[in-house]
Order: C-alpha cells, then sequence, then structure tokens
C-alpha cells in the first residue's frame, strides 16, 4: 500500500525556514521533519511513498534522489504544482496512475504516533471512501474578561475535553478523486463536505501524541519532544 505525502504548500508561516527549503525539509534536530513521518510509516510496515511536491519541489526531488543508507524507502517525487491545492494535489496523484485502490495519505508537516495499523483496520471496517485522524486539539487557557479589562476566571482546558480536529494520517479509497474537482480544489472543504453528506467519511479518534509544524515556535517545540525519544 502507498503512502501519499502532501508537501508542496509554501510554509508562509515558518518563512525563517521556508524562503530557503520547503518545509518538510526543514530540520529537526538534523534531521527533516517529512522523515519523521516516513519513519513512522515504516515502522508499521509502510515504507513506499509518493510525495506530491509544488513550493521547491525541485529541493525534495534533489533530497530523495541521494540515496540514504539509513532507511529502505522506496520514493517517488511528483510534481503536482506550484498552486495546487490540497485536493488538487491528491486528484493528481490518483489520475497518475499511481494508486491502486486504497492508499495512506497524510500532510508534509505533522508528526503523531498514532497506529497506522489500527487506523487501517478501521477504515477497512467500515468499508467507506475516507479516513481521516481525529486528534485532539493542544490545551489551552480560557480566560474570561469582564467589560474594564480585568480576568473574571482562567481554566486551563483539558485536552481531552476539547474538540477534535483533523489531523492528516488519513485511509482514502481511489474513488475519492471523484469528489474533487480541480486544482483549485481543497480536500478540507467542498469534498470533505460531500463525503460527510453522502456517509463517506469516518474519524479514527487518537487521543495520543501529535504535534503539526506551522511556525518558528512549532519546530522548537518539537525539536524538545525528540530530545526525549
Amino acid at each position: 500500500m502507498r503512502t501519499v505525502i502532501l508537501a508542496g504548500g509554501f510554509g508562509t508561516r515558518l518563512s525563517e525556514e521556508t524562503s530557503v527549503i520547503p518545509k518538510p525539509l526543514v530540520q529537526i534536530n538534523g534531521k527533516p521533519l517529512i522523515i519523521y513521518i516516513m519513519e513512522h510509516y515504516a515502522m508499521y510496515g509502510f515504507n513506499d511513498f509518493i510525495i506530491a511536491t509544488g513550493y521547491k519541489g525541485d529541493k525534495i526531488k534533489e533530497y530523495f534522489d541521494n540515496p540514504k543508507p539509513a532507511n529502505n524507502f522506496k520514493v517517488s517525487v511528483l510534481d503536482t504544482g506550484l498552486n495546487t491545492m490540497t485536493g488538487g494535489r491528491i486528484k493528481r496523484i490518483v489520475e497518475s496512475g499511481l494508486i491502486d485502490g486504497t492508499f495512506m495519505l497524510t500532510y508534509g508537516d505533522g508528526v503523531s504516533d498514532v497506529n497506522l495499523k489500527q487506523l487501517l483496520e478501521f477504515h477497512k471496517s467500515h468499508g467507506k471512501t475516507a479516513t481521516i485522524t481525529g486528534v485532539r486539539m493542544p490545551r489551552f487557557g480560557i480566560v474570561n474578561i469582564a467589560e474594564s479589562g480585568k480576568v473574571t476566571s482562567f481554566q486551563e482546558k483539558r485536552i481531552e475535553n476539547s474538540p477534535f480536529i483533523n489531523g492528516g494520517f488519513m485511509v482514502l479509497e481511489k474513488k475519492v478523486a471523484k469528489y474533487i474537482e480541480n486544482d483549485s480544489t481543497p480536500f478540507e472543504t467542498t469534498p470533505m463536505q460531500k463525503l460527510v453528506q453522502d456517509g463517506e467519511l469516518y474519524a479514527f479518534r487518537h487521543d495520543g501524541f501529535w504535534k503539526c509544524v506551522d511556525s518558528l515556535r512549532d519546530k522548537q517545540e518539537l525539536e524538545e519532544i525528540v530530545k526525549k525519544w
């Protein structure tokens, strides 16, 4: 089974790094972010990857054109267009003929310890078109503020009570492409709404570790986490 990694975004909120390299190649303690993602998949036996590139995709292709002795990944790098949205990238990958039936898909900036074997089993159990991994938002503080500006109460919201968000780490059927109109379609908007309407979208609940690197602060936080692994 192949795993698609969406790695074409501009990464503008991490411009300190992404003005030079694409976000998936940002170094986390000396190793590209995308390698942490791929190693996680490989741990469960999923080591056949398609990387959908766009912004600075030549850098990603160059990186994987040089064999890495530390892993046995099979990697295909496909340029899916500079300005193509996430849905468009998925549609292009499916229509390229590189996908046969069920495939995994995730974003090139999110790291997790989700059990991919259980995720796949869950997807097979419901037999529908798409499964996303629902993760909890990081804990945050609820602040109640009086009209004067005085804080009347502060409560740290417990992560187990926070809402689920789409954390990536998806399992999709090839027919998902019919829900995507063209390159300008973000997968997270109309396609997902239509999947919900058709009863074709399920979520695998994950309460464990998940971290998205969206800013310099996120990168620094992940580096501290990785040091403890």
